[in-house]
């Protein structure tokens, strides 16, 4: 049986240390777009508050107030729907760059492991043949369950994702049928 030697753990060791950097990398891509999106909204939404002060100070009827103020919900609405939908689609973005960085990981590890097994097949004492085949079958078992378990987790997932569009597209339906029956309410 065959020890690693020196090149090939530095090989391998270069190998993760070339993966963690990867992986960090799209972590802080991902910190980035979160903070990007947080300042855009921050900038945007006391610009809008600038504006929406002075529009306010200059009403004078009871009546205006009223109709500007159903005028402000629909708006706030939609843009804390997308803001949860930009936040939503980094989590995802970052997840899937996980879920890919973990994918690959194990499809080496498991290449890694079968040559090592088939090394071992090769060396083993006359006998061993059905103790090999168990380890196999194991893994195997084991291969075939995380790729179900990795599955049902990403139609879980996907689901999820469709349910919370659903739910967002609903909300903003309904905030702007209730901006509008209010926007009537305080016309008539």
């Amino acid at each position: 049986m065959s020890v690693l030697t020196p090149d090939q753990l530095a090989t391998a060791y270069k190998a993760n240390l070339d993966s963690i950097f990867a992986l960090s990398a799209k972590t802080f891509e991902g910190v980035e777009k979160l903070f990007d999106l947080n300042i855009n909204v921050a900038k945007a939404t006391l610009a809008e508050s600038a504006e929406k002060t002075k529009e306010a100070l200059e009403l004078r009827d009871p009546q205006e107030f009223l109709q500007f103020q159903v005028s402000l919900a629909q708006p706030t609405a939609e843009k804390v729907l997308a803001y949860g939908r930009h936040l939503s689609d980094i989590a995802a973005e970052t997840r899937a760059e996980f879920v890919k960085f973990a994918e690959s990981q194990l499809a080496d590890s498991n290449k890694k492991f079968a040559t090592l097994l088939d090394t071992a097949a090769k060396n083993a004492p006359t006998g061993s043949e059905s103790a090999i085949a168990l380890v196999k079958s194991a893994v195997a078992a084991a291969n075939s369950a995380y790729e179900s378990v990795s599955k049902a987790t990403k139609q879980v997932s996907d689901l999820a994702e469709a349910n919370l569009a659903a739910a967002t597209t609903a909300t903003v339906k309904a905030a702007t049928q209730a901006a509008s029956v209010a926007k009537k309410k305080t016309a008539a």
